[in-house]
């Protein structure tokens, strides 16, 4: 049969893999092996139950995710300097009249001013105001952003660090010995090329110091249960005890391998896995596992073992006891050293050491010391009281806060601009609420009374042709009638098409009531005769329009409400004058028809 590439070749027919090399069986060659030399442990107790929960969501990669307070730290920055950034760009945009998206983003903006409304710059003796600004509210909300992301960084301490474990040491009597009952399981394995063929010497169990008369060698089914399994790695020996009492501090297990045909006793390195149960409380376990490759210096360097000198893998056992858990009583196993037995660093050493019937062995030892003179009590003190507890959350108020009432006073003592911005917002609210009352109101009055109230306001808005238009059916028979009159005497006038002057209307107003009936009592009783003398005046030309200067009221301010009675009854009279002479201009044109007609007949029969 064919060597694999890369091995060597004993006693002219035998093949055999290199320093540090095993066999490959898939592609047939001997490859270096690479695991490196580990040691890892537990650092309290394990749960040994396997999760769905924790195999389903994956829980460790969300715990490596949170491992520390960095990553709220960072999401607090990324939060801060963003809305930073909008409200410093959004200071750049037009709040113009007040109606658009930006200044209502600025303005709620102020809005959110809580922590500065009263602590802005202030002129002295001057009292102080509750002012609302833009830097204060962007500032404030900045505040609770580190405020928040803080208390956040602070509850993740206080869950995963709110206690410390305090570690009691006292020496142990002969009862606390006897209460501990764990089942301790071992299982190390041999990482070569052989099987549990090669495996030799196995079953007795040697306790106590040598040289002393407690050294005692006894079966090893009288402490547990043993067995060998081959793996892929190489023969495991799996050792058991079920509710052991080790009652010695020394306890040595030695086994061997020999070699057979084609299967030399050599390996490349060993792995363990050492784990200890409660045995009323199973859910718990302690445990420590590894991989050695050139003894306890961890050398990564490729050796191979072989040879009569032993190798001997040491652990320490520690009782324990964790009063936070039920006085829960486990074994801690600690790997303490490996002392490496026969090692071969060279190929031709190792060549022809598997030539040699005499080196064709490898002997393991397992050595176990019990430090049964002490007990370990564990526990678990809470450091963060309720009373502590607010003195940090005050304290991170109290940063958050000040860092920022610190950039404010800075920004408005250079920036002298920044110190009355909250009067710029409020003027331009202010006057847009203005406004927006003023039309409505001027709505309401049109509707109501007449919108010739606002004839002086009307030419100077654009939209007042809408306005007029509202114009609520009077109650009053007088006043209808009478509004009914002037609207159907009363003649556009296109000079002022631009600026619409509403036409006079029904006045219904309680002030203009008495008014009202004085006008109507004295001026509209002589309207035949007034109308009778101007119509029959002997000068034909049309007399010019009345007059429309208001004399002022007792009050100085506002024009009489008599006064406008008069001028609407004058301008009534003055359309119905306009009346009268169209009347007359029409029926003399219609006189004069027929003799137009008349004479245009005649003077074609002449010709």
């Amino acid at each position: 049969m064919a060597c694999p590439r890369n091995s060597i070749t004993y006693n002219a027919t035998r093949c055999a893999c290199g320093i540090g090399q095993l066999l490959n069986r898939s592609s047939g060659s001997c490859e270096i092996f690479g695991w490196p030399s580990t040691i890892s442990t537990d650092k309290d107790v394990n749960y040994s139950v396997i999760s769905f929960a924790d195999n389903l969501f994956a829980f460790d990669r969300i715990r490596k995710f949170t491992q520390s307070q960095a990553v709220f730290l960072e999401a607090t920055l990324v939060m801060l300097l963003s809305w930073l950034v909008f409200c410093f760009f959004l200071r750049f945009t037009k709040l113009g009249d007040g109606r658009n998206v930006w200044f209502n983003l600025r303005w709620w903006i102020t809005r959110l001013d809580v922590f500065f409304s009263t602590r802005h710059w202030l002129d002295d003796q001057q009292i102080v105001k509750k002012r609302k600004t833009e830097l204060g509210g962007t500032l404030s909300v900045a505040s609770w952003i580190v405020f928040i992301g803080l208390f956040a960084a602070l509850l993740y301490q206080i869950i995963t660090k709110r206690t410390i474990e305090v570690h009691n040491v006292r020496a142990t009597g002969s009862p606390d010995l006897i209460s501990f009952e764990n089942d301790l399981e071992f299982n190390i394995t041999a990482v070569s090329d052989m099987s549990c063929s090669n495996l030799r010497g196995i079953g007795n169990v040697v306790t106590g110091n040598p040289g002393f008369s407690e050294f005692k060698v006894a079966a090893l089914s009288s402490l547990g249960s043993y067995a060998c399994k081959n793996t892929t790695s190489g023969p495991t020996v799996n050792f058991k005890c079920t509710k052991c009492r080790l009652t010695s501090d020394y306890i040595y297990i030695s086994w061997h391998f020999v070699d057979l045909p084609d299967s030399p006793a050599a390996a490349v390195g060993f792995q363990f896995n050492f784990t200890s149960k409660n045995g009323d409380n199973k859910k718990h376990m302690s445990f420590v596992s590894g991989t050695l490759r050139n003894g306890s210096i961890l050398d990564e360097s490729p050796v191979t073992f072989r040879g009569t000198e032993g190798n001997i893998l040491k652990f320490n056992l520690f009782p324990r006891i964790y009063h936070h858990l039920h006085d829960l009583k486990l074994i801690q196993p600690l790997f303490h050293e490996f002392i490496p037995g026969s090692v071969y660093r060279d190929t031709t050493l190792l060549q022809a050491s598997m030539g040699r019937s005499t080196d064709g062995i490898l002997n393991t030892t397992l050595f176990i010391n019990y430090l049964s003179a002490y007990i370990v009590e564990i526990d678990h003190e809470n450091i963060l009281g309720p009373v502590s507890f607010l003195a940090d959350l005050g304290g991170l108020y109290c940063i958050s806060i000040g860092i920022f009432f610190y950039l404010l006073v800075q920004c408005e003592y250079r920036i002298k601009k920044l110190r009355n911005e909250d009067t710029v917002f409020r003027k331009i609210r202010n006057r847009r609420k203005a406004l927006d009352h003023w039309d409505k109101l001027r709505r309401y009055v049109a509707y109501t009374w007449d919108c010739s109230i606002l004839v002086d306001d009307a030419i100077k808005t654009t939209n007042l042709s809408g306005i007029c238009c509202l114009t609520r059916p009077s109650t009053s028979s007088n006043s209808s009638e009478r509004g009914q009159s002037i609207m159907s005497n009363k003649k556009p006038n296109l000079s002022i098409e631009k600026n619409v002057i509403p036409q006079p209307a029904s006045l219904e107003m309680s002030s203009f009531d008495s008014a009202s009936s004085l006008a109507h009592g004295d001026n509209f009783s002589n309207k035949k005769s007034t109308t009778h003398q101007v119509s029959h005046s002997e000068d034909d030309s049309i007399p010019p329009p009345p007059p429309m200067e208001f004399t002022e009221g007792s009050s100085g301010s506002e024009v009489d409400a008599m006064d406008i009675k008069k001028k609407f009854q004058l301008l009534y009279d003055y359309n119905v004058l306009l009346r009268e002479k169209l009347l007359d201009i029409q029926s003399l044109l219609n006189a004069l028809a027929p003799k137009a007609s008349s004479s245009s007949s005649t003077a074609e029969h002449g010709a």
